[in-house]
Protein backbone atom coordinates (compact mmCIF):
# COMPACT_ATOMS: atom_id res chain seq x y z
CA UNK A 1 0.00 0.00 0.00
CA UNK A 2 2.54 2.13 0.76
CA UNK A 3 4.22 1.15 -2.95
CA UNK A 4 0.57 1.84 -4.08
CA UNK A 5 0.35 3.47 -7.84
CA UNK A 6 -2.76 5.28 -8.35
CA UNK A 7 -4.65 5.79 -11.98
CA UNK A 8 -5.06 9.33 -12.41
CA UNK A 9 -8.82 9.04 -12.64
CA UNK A 10 -9.05 7.42 -8.93
CA UNK A 11 -10.47 10.74 -7.45
CA UNK A 12 -12.26 11.87 -10.39
CA UNK A 13 -15.82 13.18 -9.41
CA UNK A 14 -15.28 12.58 -5.87
CA UNK A 15 -15.71 15.71 -3.19
CA UNK A 16 -13.42 15.57 -0.30
CA UNK A 17 -13.62 17.24 2.82
CA UNK A 18 -10.11 18.02 4.22
CA UNK A 19 -9.20 19.70 7.49
CA UNK A 20 -6.12 21.07 8.42
CA UNK A 21 -5.88 21.75 4.81
CA UNK A 22 -3.41 24.62 5.43
CA UNK A 23 -0.07 23.36 5.73
CA UNK A 24 1.79 19.79 6.38
CA UNK A 25 0.34 16.80 5.27
CA UNK A 26 -2.86 18.17 5.11
CA UNK A 27 -2.08 20.74 2.62
CA UNK A 28 -0.31 17.79 0.07
CA UNK A 29 -3.06 15.57 0.55
CA UNK A 30 -5.79 18.42 -0.70
CA UNK A 31 -3.39 18.88 -3.93
CA UNK A 32 -2.49 15.18 -4.37
CA UNK A 33 -6.41 14.30 -4.26
CA UNK A 34 -7.35 17.37 -6.50
CA UNK A 35 -4.65 16.17 -9.34
CA UNK A 36 -6.11 12.26 -8.89
CA UNK A 37 -9.30 13.83 -10.17
CA UNK A 38 -11.22 14.86 -6.70
CA UNK A 39 -12.86 18.28 -6.03
CA UNK A 40 -11.65 19.36 -2.13
CA UNK A 41 -13.39 20.79 0.45
CA UNK A 42 -10.52 22.74 2.36
CA UNK A 43 -11.15 23.30 5.98
CA UNK A 44 -8.58 24.79 8.10
CA UNK A 45 -8.21 27.97 10.53
CA UNK A 46 -6.21 30.07 8.87
CA UNK A 47 -7.57 31.72 5.36
CA UNK A 48 -4.25 33.05 3.80
CA UNK A 49 -2.84 29.14 4.27
CA UNK A 50 -6.05 27.62 2.82
CA UNK A 51 -6.12 30.04 -0.09
CA UNK A 52 -2.76 29.58 -1.33
CA UNK A 53 -3.48 25.63 -1.46
CA UNK A 54 -6.23 26.96 -3.12
CA UNK A 55 -4.27 28.86 -5.43
CA UNK A 56 -1.98 26.13 -6.10
CA UNK A 57 -5.02 23.37 -7.03
CA UNK A 58 -6.27 25.96 -9.54
CA UNK A 59 -2.82 26.68 -11.38
CA UNK A 60 -2.24 22.89 -11.32
CA UNK A 61 -5.62 22.61 -12.99
CA UNK A 62 -7.21 21.17 -10.44
CA UNK A 63 -11.11 21.51 -9.53
CA UNK A 64 -11.63 24.64 -8.28
CA UNK A 65 -12.20 23.86 -4.27
CA UNK A 66 -14.14 25.04 -1.83
CA UNK A 67 -12.76 27.03 1.70
CA UNK A 68 -14.28 26.61 4.97
CA UNK A 69 -12.17 28.70 7.38
CA UNK A 70 -13.10 26.75 10.83
CA UNK A 71 -11.12 26.88 13.86
CA UNK A 72 -11.69 23.14 15.84
CA UNK A 73 -10.96 24.68 18.96
CA UNK A 74 -13.98 27.13 19.30
CA UNK A 75 -16.29 25.05 16.35
CA UNK A 76 -19.55 23.94 17.90
CA UNK A 77 -21.72 20.88 16.79
CA UNK A 78 -23.93 23.87 15.19
CA UNK A 79 -21.15 24.94 13.22
CA UNK A 80 -20.66 20.95 11.92
CA UNK A 81 -24.26 20.62 11.18
CA UNK A 82 -24.66 23.77 9.41
CA UNK A 83 -21.41 22.54 7.22
CA UNK A 84 -22.77 19.31 6.75
CA UNK A 85 -25.88 21.01 5.06
CA UNK A 86 -24.37 22.92 2.85
CA UNK A 87 -22.11 20.52 1.71
CA UNK A 88 -25.07 18.31 0.75
CA UNK A 89 -27.03 21.29 -0.93
CA UNK A 90 -23.64 22.17 -2.85
CA UNK A 91 -22.49 18.84 -3.68
CA UNK A 92 -25.36 16.58 -2.95
CA UNK A 93 -22.91 14.36 -1.36
CA UNK A 94 -19.19 13.99 -0.10
CA UNK A 95 -17.57 11.15 -0.42
CA UNK A 96 -14.31 11.26 1.50
CA UNK A 97 -12.88 12.77 4.57
CA UNK A 98 -9.41 12.94 5.65
CA UNK A 99 -8.95 14.12 9.50
CA UNK A 100 -5.71 15.21 9.78
CA UNK A 101 -5.95 18.72 11.68
CA UNK A 102 -4.56 18.34 15.24
CA UNK A 103 -2.78 19.85 18.20
CA UNK A 104 0.06 18.57 19.82
CA UNK A 105 0.26 20.69 23.31
CA UNK A 106 3.08 20.49 25.49
CA UNK A 107 4.71 17.03 26.16
CA UNK A 108 5.35 16.97 30.03
CA UNK A 109 4.86 14.70 32.91
CA UNK A 110 1.62 13.61 33.05
CA UNK A 111 1.23 14.87 36.72
CA UNK A 112 1.88 18.96 35.09
CA UNK A 113 -0.49 18.51 32.48
CA UNK A 114 -2.00 21.85 32.91
CA UNK A 115 -5.85 21.21 32.56
CA UNK A 116 -6.64 24.17 30.47
CA UNK A 117 -4.54 22.18 27.78
CA UNK A 118 -5.75 19.12 28.06
CA UNK A 119 -9.59 20.56 27.52
CA UNK A 120 -8.23 22.43 24.20
CA UNK A 121 -5.89 19.54 23.21
CA UNK A 122 -9.27 17.12 23.51
CA UNK A 123 -12.13 19.37 22.22
CA UNK A 124 -9.63 20.00 18.69
CA UNK A 125 -8.62 16.09 18.67
CA UNK A 126 -11.54 14.22 19.74
CA UNK A 127 -14.31 16.18 20.29
CA UNK A 128 -14.57 18.15 17.21
CA UNK A 129 -13.41 15.08 15.29
CA UNK A 130 -16.67 12.84 16.58
CA UNK A 131 -19.24 16.14 16.03
CA UNK A 132 -18.14 16.81 12.68
CA UNK A 133 -18.37 13.19 11.79
CA UNK A 134 -21.48 12.90 13.24
CA UNK A 135 -22.62 15.50 11.68
CA UNK A 136 -21.25 14.63 8.00
CA UNK A 137 -22.12 11.32 8.15
CA UNK A 138 -25.90 11.68 5.93
CA UNK A 139 -23.73 12.99 3.81
CA UNK A 140 -21.19 10.41 3.17
CA UNK A 141 -24.23 8.09 3.39
CA UNK A 142 -25.19 9.65 0.01
CA UNK A 143 -22.42 8.76 -2.03
CA UNK A 144 -21.81 5.08 -3.52
CA UNK A 145 -19.02 4.57 -1.81
CA UNK A 146 -17.30 6.95 0.69
CA UNK A 147 -13.96 6.78 2.91
CA UNK A 148 -13.33 8.44 6.22
CA UNK A 149 -9.37 8.59 7.29
CA UNK A 150 -8.79 9.00 10.78
CA UNK A 151 -4.70 10.51 11.78
CA UNK A 152 -3.51 8.41 14.77
CA UNK A 153 0.27 8.16 15.96
CA UNK A 154 2.49 5.44 17.31
CA UNK A 155 1.89 7.09 21.05
CA UNK A 156 -2.09 6.23 20.34
CA UNK A 157 -1.39 2.50 20.23
CA UNK A 158 1.38 2.10 23.07
CA UNK A 159 2.05 5.27 25.59
CA UNK A 160 4.73 7.43 25.99
CA UNK A 161 6.30 9.08 28.54
CA UNK A 162 5.67 12.64 28.78
CA UNK A 163 3.14 12.86 25.60
CA UNK A 164 -0.14 11.90 27.71
CA UNK A 165 -2.35 14.57 26.50
CA UNK A 166 -1.58 13.97 22.60
CA UNK A 167 -1.40 10.56 23.27
CA UNK A 168 -4.37 9.75 24.98
CA UNK A 169 -6.26 11.88 22.08
CA UNK A 170 -4.85 9.59 19.74
CA UNK A 171 -6.25 6.32 21.69
CA UNK A 172 -9.54 8.42 21.34
CA UNK A 173 -9.23 8.36 17.83
CA UNK A 174 -8.41 5.09 17.51
CA UNK A 175 -11.40 4.06 19.45
CA UNK A 176 -13.67 6.06 17.38
CA UNK A 177 -12.35 4.25 14.33
CA UNK A 178 -12.76 0.92 15.19
CA UNK A 179 -16.18 1.83 16.98
CA UNK A 180 -17.88 2.92 13.47
CA UNK A 181 -16.06 0.75 11.67
CA UNK A 182 -18.14 -2.06 13.47
CA UNK A 183 -20.89 -0.38 12.94
CA UNK A 184 -20.88 0.04 9.46
CA UNK A 185 -19.36 -3.34 8.44
CA UNK A 186 -20.45 -4.20 5.38
CA UNK A 187 -21.87 -1.26 4.57
CA UNK A 188 -20.46 0.99 1.58
CA UNK A 189 -19.28 3.87 4.17
CA UNK A 190 -15.82 3.22 5.63
CA UNK A 191 -13.51 3.80 8.57
CA UNK A 192 -9.81 3.76 9.35
CA UNK A 193 -6.80 5.28 10.43
CA UNK A 194 -3.53 6.12 8.93
CA UNK A 195 -0.26 6.52 11.18
CA UNK A 196 1.85 8.94 9.15
CA UNK A 197 5.43 8.22 11.26
CA UNK A 198 8.08 11.15 11.40
CA UNK A 199 7.71 12.76 8.86
CA UNK A 200 8.46 16.96 8.18
CA UNK A 201 5.90 19.23 9.67
CA UNK A 202 5.60 22.01 12.00
CA UNK A 203 4.00 19.26 14.61
CA UNK A 204 7.01 17.31 14.54
CA UNK A 205 9.14 20.03 14.47
CA UNK A 206 7.91 21.44 17.48
CA UNK A 207 7.96 18.20 19.27
CA UNK A 208 11.80 17.22 18.01
CA UNK A 209 13.04 20.22 18.00
CA UNK A 210 17.11 19.52 17.78
CA UNK A 211 15.95 16.74 15.19
CA UNK A 212 17.20 17.02 10.79
CA UNK A 213 14.11 17.41 9.25
CA UNK A 214 16.00 16.54 6.18
CA UNK A 215 16.20 13.01 7.64
CA UNK A 216 12.13 12.72 7.41
CA UNK A 217 10.10 12.17 4.69
CA UNK A 218 8.19 14.63 3.89
CA UNK A 219 4.23 14.55 3.37
CA UNK A 220 4.67 14.05 -0.46
CA UNK A 221 6.45 11.08 0.33
CA UNK A 222 3.31 9.27 2.06
CA UNK A 223 0.48 9.79 0.02
CA UNK A 224 0.50 6.72 -1.62
CA UNK A 225 -1.50 5.32 1.41
CA UNK A 226 -3.42 8.27 1.49
CA UNK A 227 -4.20 7.58 -2.18
CA UNK A 228 -5.20 4.09 -1.48
CA UNK A 229 -7.69 4.12 1.67
CA UNK A 230 -9.28 6.99 -0.02
CA UNK A 231 -10.06 5.96 -3.78
CA UNK A 232 -12.07 2.77 -4.31
CA UNK A 233 -9.18 -0.24 -4.85
CA UNK A 234 -9.34 0.10 -0.60
CA UNK A 235 -13.39 -0.25 -0.10
CA UNK A 236 -13.06 -3.82 1.22
CA UNK A 237 -10.64 -2.31 3.65
CA UNK A 238 -12.78 -1.23 7.37
CA UNK A 239 -11.45 -0.76 10.44
CA UNK A 240 -7.96 -0.99 9.86
CA UNK A 241 -4.88 1.33 11.75
CA UNK A 242 -2.34 1.43 8.60
CA UNK A 243 1.85 2.78 8.94
CA UNK A 244 2.59 4.64 5.86
CA UNK A 245 6.23 4.45 7.72
CA UNK A 246 5.79 0.60 9.07
CA UNK A 247 9.70 0.73 10.04
CA UNK A 248 10.50 4.32 11.42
Amino acid sequence: MNDYVAPLQLLNNKVILITGAGDGIGAEAAKTYAKYGATCILLGRTVSKLESVYDDIVNAGGAEPAIVPLDLKGATPSHYQQMAQTIIDQFGRLDGVLHNASVLGHLSAFKDIDSQEWQDVMHTNVNGMVFMTQALIPALEKADKASVIFTTSSVGRKGRAFWGTYAVSKFATEGVMQTLADEYQNKSLRFNCINPGGTRTNMRAQAFPAENPNTLKTPADIMPMYLYLMGDDSSDVNGQSLDCQPKR
